[in-house]
């Protein structure tokens, strides 16, 4: 316990050492932190500290994120320590500094995809959609825009978590407002110490690979050990590719001179007018071949394959794995209830009575027949696709799906059909002869500026 209380004194004596400049101490050495890694230290202790208190309180798969989401933080920290005590580094140098940051962020998304059947699956998704604003001291000149713009990319998930639980638990609302929080307070924090980039010492030796930080208590709670983040920022070999662009722009500008250097081409010197040369020996240029997918390398030890599933996990029907299973039903449902069917082929599911939504997500020649869903059907990341509706359905989203045939029902003609970046999509509208009349969904558009905004329409393709 003395050991304990003499360190705490010690790092309370740092803090009051530290300069108040408007950037950093000027000096660089372990009796002084850098002011904007103080305000680092702040953000740790606020808001990710209630971020972090209410994940272990909602507990399961979001405490586990949220331990992944703090690693990555922490390795944020090192690296504006490693910057407020070295000047900036070569972009190689620079990109070594960056991989703890990068392998966290790509933890906290594997996370989420390894855990699509989880019950907090947007609360999942919305941490991994954000994380890469943890990007934004690679991000030069714009990194305060970049972070907004990570979280605007989350707001999808957290909308969807207020929607299901305004009324219902307070504490996931909390959890919210707490992570966005973050994110808005790292914008603040960016645009006050690093508006156009990352601020490095001016003093001090340059950045290495293997540079560390001096080590310094953070304000927040301990982190975990750190796990695998983004991939690492591209490197790019700036001065040869600026080197080569200048010279470039100098052939350019010769103008008509450019072409003074080209050698003339006589008559018997060109294989039209000199039949001969055809005939001489040596390869033959037909131009550029046409690509071809490389075949993929055979894995000697392929991965399992996932057990198929049919269950019900609290309120969501997981449905996962199936492959020519033609004889799925779910029929005891509620209101209440969800269905989220993922990776199924060759495969057919029913869905009797009335459910909240459906979601097909990656599924291959998969036939889905319902009878009412109250809120959405969703299809996404699919191919050879059939839904039918018996009942009624307000809205069918189709998005990222090569091949979806939609049979309506007389009851649901009044459905919106909502897609982007699919095709081959097709409406059947059911006859008074009991057959189905096909529609295709547009795929052609046209847009033109008419003096004011501009005008989508769509286009009919003549043939």
């Amino acid at each position: 316990m003395e050991r304990l209380v003499e360190r705490l004194e010690k790092a309370v004596e740092r803090l009051e050492n530290v300069c108040q400049g408007p950037g950093m101490c000027g000096d660089s050495s372990a009796k002084g932190v850098a002011q904007y890694v103080q305000a680092f230290d702040a953000l740790l202790a606020g808001p990710v500290a209630e971020y972090t208190k209410i994940s272990r309180e909602v507990g399961g798969d979001v405490q586990k994120h949220a331990e992944m989401v703090h690693a990555g933080l922490m390795s944020e920290r090192a690296l504006l320590v490693v910057a407020s005590q070295h000047q900036q580094p070569a972009e190689n140098a620079f990109s070594e500094l960056l991989k703890p940051i990068s392998e966290q962020i790509q933890a906290v998304q594997n996370f989420r995809e390894k855990n699509r059947g989880s019950k907090l699956f947007n609360h999942l998704s919305a941490v991994s959609e954000s994380i890469p604003a943890l990007g934004w001291v690679a991000m030069a000149p714009k990194p305060g825009p970049y972070v907004k713009e990570m979280t605007d990319a989350a707001m999808f998930y957290t909308n969807r978590i207020l929607k299901e639980y305004k009324d219902v638990d307070k504490k996931q609302v909390d959890w919210v407002k707490a992570y966005l929080s973050i994110w808005t307070e790292l914008q603040a924090y960016i645009k006050e110490y690093h508006t156009t980039g990352l601020t490095w010492s001016k003093t001090g030796p340059v950045a290495t690979a293997g540079a560390k930080a001096a080590p310094a208590p953070p304000a927040g709670p301990a982190p975990p050990p750190p796990g695998p983040p983004p991939p690492p920022a591209p490197v790019s070999s700036s001065t040869d590719d600026s080197a080569s662009r200048s010279a470039l722009f100098a052939q350019i500008n010769r103008g008509e001179g450019i072409t003074s250097g080209l050698r003339h081409v006589s008559d018997d010197m060109k294989t039209h007018k000199n039949p001969a040369l055809k005939n001489q020996g040596g390869p033959v240029r037909s131009g550029p071949k046409p690509f071809t997918a490389p075949k993929p390398a055979c894995n000697a030890n392929p991965s399992p394959k996932a057990p198929p599933l049919l269950e019900l996990e609290g309120k969501k029907w997981r449905v996962e794995n199936q492959e020519n299973a033609t004889n799925l039903v779910i029929s005891d449902t509620e209101l209440k209830q969800v269905a989220y069917v993922f990776k199924c082929t060759n495969s057919t599911l029913q869905i009797k009575g009335k459910i909240n939504s459906i979601t097909l997500d990656n599924c291959k020649k998969l036939g889905l027949v319902f009878d009412d869903v109250v809120g959405i059907v969703e299809i996404i990341n699919s191919r050879d696709v059939k839904v039918q509706v018996m009942g009624k359905v307000p809205t069918i989203s189709i998005n990222k799906t090569d091949g979806c045939h939609v049979y309506l029902s007389k009851s649901s003609l009044d459905c919106e059909i909502v897609s982007a970046k699919s095709s081959e999509m097709n409406v059947l509208i059911p006859t008074d002869g009991g057959d189905f009349t096909e529609f295709p969904v547009p795929e052609q558009f046209k847009t033109v500026w008419n003096g004011q905004k501009l005008v989508t329409t769509v286009t009919e393709i003549a043939g």
